[in-house]
Formats: C-alpha cells, structure tokens, sequence
C-alpha cells in the first residue's frame, strides 16, 4: 500500500527507467558478426535485448496501474470546501475545465467595468446599477460590482483550499498496488 503522493511520484522513475532501458536496447540492437557479443557469457545481446523489452512492458503496466488506482481512487473519495462536497475526480475536472475559464471570465468582466468606468469618467457621466438613471446619458451596469469581487474572491478561495484539500488527501489515501 502507498499514498497517492508516492504513487504519482514513482512515475517520472518509471518513465527513467523505460528511456534508460530504450538506450540500451538501441545500443545492443544489432552488430557485425565479426564483432564478438559482448554478453555472450549472460546469454548473449538478443536475449538481454528481449529481457529489456519485457521490463519495458512490465514498467508501462506498472505506470498504468498506477494512473487506474489514482483514477478509482479519485472517483470514491470525497473533498468538501466551503460546505461543497464533491469526488475528487469532479473536483479535479472543475478545476482543470471549469475554474480556469470561470476566473478569466470574471477577470474580463471587472477590466471591462473599469474601461466602462474611464470612459464615464473622461465624459462626465455616471455609472449605476440602477434601472432609472438620473441622465439620459448615465451608464446602466445591469451587475453588482461588488457581487462580481465576491463571486472572484469565492472562487479564488475555493481554489486555494482545494489545493491544499487535494494535497492532503494525496499524501494520506492508501493504493493497493
């Protein structure tokens, strides 16, 4: 049994192993037969070539096992933030697909309000949220400004504690590998 942490953490050896052992198996892959075999007394370069070979596809089951057990094991445990409780694989799509485009969304909205709000100031208008403005000429904004800070502000904390969620879950759920 290993955590998550240990287990996402073999993989770069993992992929080591397998390029160290692709090296070899390209160095050893063929050879003049005037040139004597240089592990003829282990059993020779073909055989060690095929052994190499059979590590790499024990390695690669190894990495996928690995990513299978981490995937299961993300779709049975759970993560609460801020009173929302979610899979861990739910969480981890959100915050992949879902967060990144949400938090640029947001981010464009409040640069737009603070263009709209340069322009409004450089002609002398006001801006309201207001449905009957004062001025013809008044800017509608049909959004809480201070609604959209808090719904940034959320999502950057669900963020910063997601993270710290995952990572703690990380190092404490168990594979049976």
């Amino acid at each position: 049994m290993i955590t998550i942490t240990e287990a996402l953490a073999e993989i770069p050896t993992i992929q080591k192993r397998i390029e160290k052992k692709q090296e070899f198996i390209k160095s050893f892959l063929w050879r003049q037969a005037n040139i004597r075999d240089p592990h003829e007394k282990t059993g020779g370069s073909a055989t060690l070539v095929e052994q190499e070979f059979q590590a790499i596809r024990d390695l690669n089951e190894r990495h996928i096992k690995i990513r299978l057990a981490i995937q299961a094991a993300n779709a049975k445990e759970t993560i609460t933030v801020m009173g929302i409780t979610h899979t861990i694989a739910y969480w981890l799509t959100w915050r992949r697909e879902v967060s990144e485009k949400t938090e640029s969304f947001l981010a464009a909205l409040m640069r737009g309000l603070q263009q709209v709000r340069q322009t409004a100031t450089s002609k002398g208008v006001q801006m309201t949220n207001s449905q009957s403005p004062e001025s013809l000429n008044d800017i509608v904004v049909n959004l809480s400004e201070k609604d959209l800070a808090g719904e940034a502000e959320q999502l950057e904390n669900v963020l910063g504690i997601l993270d710290g969620q995952l990572s703690l879950k990380n190092a404490t759920i168990l594979l049976d590998l």
